[in-house]
C-alpha cells in the first residue's frame, strides 16, 4: 500500500495525446510561413500518420489552419496568444502603478472602457494603501465612481445613452449623483476639466479622482483614491500622478490591444 509520502512523490497523470498535440502546435508556431505534415513529424518526432490525425483535429478545432497545403496557427490559438500578451501587459502597467502609488502614497488604478463595459485592468499592490473594496460592481455603478465617470466622459452621446439604458443611475451612498440629469451635467462638467472628482460617493469614508488617458480610440483612465480624511491631498496627488503617468504609463497603455 503506498503510503502518504509515497502519493505527494508520485508524478501526476499526464495525458500523452493532449503533450503530442500541444508540442505539434509549438512546432507549427516556429514557422511563421506554415510546415507541410511530414516536415512537422519530422521534427516531433511522431508517426506520420499520428501527426495527421492531430492535424486534422486541431484543424477542425480552429487551432491550426491549412493553406497551399502547410499548416498555420489558426484563430483560436493566436486568441490565446493575444490573451497571455494582454495579461503581461496588464502585470507591466500593475508595477508602473505601484511604483507610482508608492511614491505619491496613494491606491492607483488604470481602467478602460471594453465592449460596453468599465474594466479596472490593472491596480497598485501595496498594503498600505489598498485600493477600495468593489463591494458594487464597478462594471453597473459607473455612475458613482471617478473611474467610471471619467470614462463616460469620453463616450460619444450614443456610448452613453446605451450603457446608462443598460446601467441605470441609483444612489449607492448619501453623496451619490440622484438623476440621469444629474449625472449628465457631471459628465460635461468633466469632460471640461478633465477631471473626474468623487468624494465619497462610491464607498464611505473614501475620495477618488481620475484623469483621461486616450489609447487609441478606446476610453481609459488613470484614477486614484484616498481616504476621506485625506481629502485636501486628492487634488495635488492627482496633478502629480498626470506628469508621472505621461512620462511612465503612456507608453505601457499605449502599446494595450483593447
Amino acid at each position: 500500500m503506498a503510503t502518504a509520502n509515497d502519493a505527494s512523490t508520485t508524478s501526476p497523470t499526464l495525458i500523452g495525446s493532449v503533450q503530442r498535440a500541444l508540442r505539434l502546435l509549438e512546432a507549427v508556431a516556429a514557422h511563421p510561413r506554415g510546415a507541410p505534415a511530414k516536415q512537422l513529424a519530422r521534427e516531433t518526432g511522431y508517426p506520420l500518420p499520428t501527426t495527421y490525425h492531430l492535424l486534422r483535429t486541431l484543424t477542425h478545432e480552429g487551432y491550426l489552419q491549412r493553406e497551399n497545403g502547410v499548416f498555420l496557427l489558426g484563430e483560436a490559438a493566436e486568441l490565446i496568444g493575444r490573451s497571455g500578451a494582454r495579461r503581461r501587459r496588464y502585470a507591466r502597467i500593475a508595477q508602473a502603478l505601484s511604483a507610482m502609488g508608492e511614491e505619491v502614497g496613494a491606491a492607483l488604478y488604470f481602467a478602460v472602457y471594453h465592449a460596453g463595459e468599465v474594466e479596472v485592468v490593472a491596480v497598485s499592490d501595496d498594503p498600505e494603501r489598498p485600493p477600495v473594496e468593489e463591494w458594487a460592481d464597478f462594471r453597473t455603478t459607473a455612475h458613482a465612481h471617478a473611474i467610471g465617470q471619467c470614462l463616460l466622459a469620453q463616450l460619444d452621446e450614443e456610448g452613453r445613452k446605451d450603457h446608462l439604458s443598460r446601467h441605470q443611475v441609483q444612489s449607492l451612498t448619501p453623496h451619490s449623483v440622484r438623476t440621469e440629469g444629474d449625472l449628465l451635467h457631471r459628465l460635461n462638467t468633466v469632460r471640461k476639466s478633465q477631471l473626474a472628482v468623487e468624494r465619497e460617493e462610491y464607498a464611505l469614508g473614501t475620495v477618488c479622482a481620475a484623469i483621461p488617458i486616450q489609447v487609441g480610440s478606446a476610453a481609459a483612465t488613470v484614477a486614484i483614491s484616498l481616504p476621506a480624511g485625506e481629502a485636501e491631498r486628492l487634488l495635488p496627488v492627482t496633478e502629480k500622478v498626470q506628469r508621472m503617468a505621461e512620462s511612465t504609463l503612456m507608453t505601457l497603455a499605449f502599446s494595450i490591444s483593447i
